[in-house]
């Protein structure tokens, strides 16, 4: 029954994560032959798979909804509310591809995502025009996301990194978001510190975002069964955001709570997701 049940629980996951076409994908990407933008000794390839994802990918987008443009572009343009499970598939499959994928598959990825952008633009509420290719706006995106799976590794991964090999996920990182279209991404945790710093000041939690927050946190779209399963990944997702983040956020700070059931919480979650979804 403990089989079974491990089967059951890691199908489940996957196909919520990868999709309907999660199989072949998997197969194309890790079966086809050719070289790789990341050898299989790189810290991207050993962050990127492991299920502290699932906590670091629910603060990454709680973290970039605070750029009022790419709020303001995600909440017009990417259908998270309509199409929630799509978008997580088809990002959790771009991660996948540039990742693990052959370079010639990464490329078409990326070139797939640029030619998105391109077409993705408009005005905010307050009449501030945006442009989903803007490399400023990229480059946003990029830090918050690399910053929000590291910090998720570092605390409920398996095998955290060491201090070089956190530098040298953050260049790994960079070779993506240059396909992107982002320019001098950081290449290192020092460098990727200062670059958030240096985007604080145009954060801030719009009415978007609060909304944004509500539904990720308070009305996701999951059956009522994996409710708590859900609630204990969303509060550590919480808990691994920078504290002014949850500050402009409004998210409470209670250290004692977070000690003594939030971590613990998620440590166990992880460790569940990864015995289900090894096999």
């Amino acid at each position: 029954m403990l089989t079974e049940l491990r089967g059951y629980l890691g199908q489940s996951l996957f196909e919520r994560v990868a999709g309907p076409d999660g199989a072949a994908n998997r197969a194309r990407i890790h079966d086809t032959p050719g070289p790789r933008w990341f050898g299989p000794d790189r810290p991207i390839r050993r962050v990127h798979g492991d299920a502290s994802m699932f906590i670091g990918g629910i603060s990454a987008l709680l973290l970039q909804s605070l750029h009022p443009l790419a709020m303001a572009a995600v909440a017009a343009h990417s259908g998270y509310r309509g199409d929630p499970w799509g978008r997580l598939q088809r990002t959790s499959t771009f991660l996948a591809v540039t990742t693990y994928g052959t370079a010639e598959d990464a490329q078409r990825a990326v070139d797939q995502v640029r030619a998105i952008h391109q077409r993705i633009r408009g005005r905010t509420a307050e009449g501030l025009t945006y442009h989903a290719a803007d490399p400023h706006l990229l480059g946003w995106v990029h830090a918050a996301e690399t910053d929000s799976f590291l910090r998720a590794h570092q605390r409920y991964g398996a095998h955290p990194l060491d201090a070089a090999g956190c530098d040298a996920y953050v260049a790994d990182t960079a070779r993506v978001a240059e396909a992107l279209g982002v320019i001098d991404p950081p290449r290192d945790r020092r460098a990727l510190s200062r670059r958030l710093s240096a985007y604080r000041p145009e954060l801030r939690a719009t009415a978007e975002a609060a909304a944004a927050a509500r539904f990720l946190l308070l009305q996701p779209p999951i059956p009522l069964v994996a409710r708590p399963f859900y609630a204990g990944l969303a509060a550590n997702g919480v808990a691994v955001l920078p504290y002014w983040a949850r500050d402009l956020l409004r998210l409470p700070r209670l250290p004692v709570v977070e000690d003594v059931a939030v971590r613990p919480a998620g440590r166990a979650l992880t460790h569940v997701i990864r015995w289900a979804m090894s096999p």
